[in-house]
């Protein structure tokens, strides 16, 4: 039998890596998206970059696990740096698994917040240019306004990936009972370890939250097309 004790520190370490993650990646992903959209680079080298962007949801987890590793271990320049601005190495922290979950997430965020963008009617951007709105007052005004679908889209998508991320996030974070433990390596140490009533109460708890979420969003975008109509 497994106690609150047990039970609760991977579900909550996974929510705040998550709620922290999605944040980070809508900020970088929706900048992103728009950046690429408004950028007047040939299209060969866009075709690159939205290659790069896009290259995690590809990816198996563990080769970008991997990778964030070699990149932010003690031995690379970066990771020397952020240690000497943390004291401390960055990786197999909470930071680390922020770090792959933004990661991992960002693709998803990316490409839905990208065709947001699309979807929004151009000629409302240059009636607003043409009347004296710089392109920060567009894009707060106008862009996101009417991008609100994607964007609630975009945060839930990054939010659920950072959630149920567990490669890159072992591979980067570890599995350290109460410091980098999440639930979906809680879960698959519990399986290792025979203990199926662990690993199915963590397993319905994530199932739980994931449902409640996307309900809640789907009632509130319901609220507002009908006070739209």
């Amino acid at each position: 039998m497994m106690g609150a004790e047990a039970f609760w520190p991977p579900i909550l370490l996974s929510l705040k890596i998550a709620g922290m993650a999605s944040v980070l990646v809508l900020l970088i992903g929706g900048g992103g998206a728009w950046w690429v959209s408004r950028a007047k680079v040939g299209g060969n080298i866009k075709l690159v970059l939205e290659t790069l962007f896009l290259l995690p949801l590809v990816l198996p987890p563990t080769v970008v696990g991997f990778v964030l590793l070699v990149v932010l271990g003690r031995n690379s320049p970066l990771g020397q740096l952020l240690e000497s601005w943390l004291d401390k190495p960055i990786v197999f922290t909470p930071a680390a698994a922020v770090i792959a979950a933004v990661v991992v997430a960002f693709p998803l965020v990316y490409q839905t917040m990208k065709t947001g963008y699309e979807g929004v009617d151009s000629q409302l951007a240059e009636a607003a240019r043409s009347s004296g709105a710089n392109e920060w007052q567009v894009l707060r005004h106008i862009t996101l306004p009417l991008c609100y679908r994607s964007i609630m889209t975009a945060y839930i998508l990054g939010f659920a990936r950072a959630l149920g991320e567990f490669g890159a996030t072992l591979m980067i974070a570890g599995n350290i009972p109460g410091r980098t433990q999440t639930t979906p390596t809680a879960i698959y140490v519990a399986v290792e370890s025979g203990n199926w009533m662990a690993a199915w109460a963590w397993t319905i708890a994530i199932i739980a939250i994931s449902f409640l979420l996307l309900l809640l969003t789907g009632w509130r975008a319901r609220g507002v097309e009908q006070r739209q109509r």
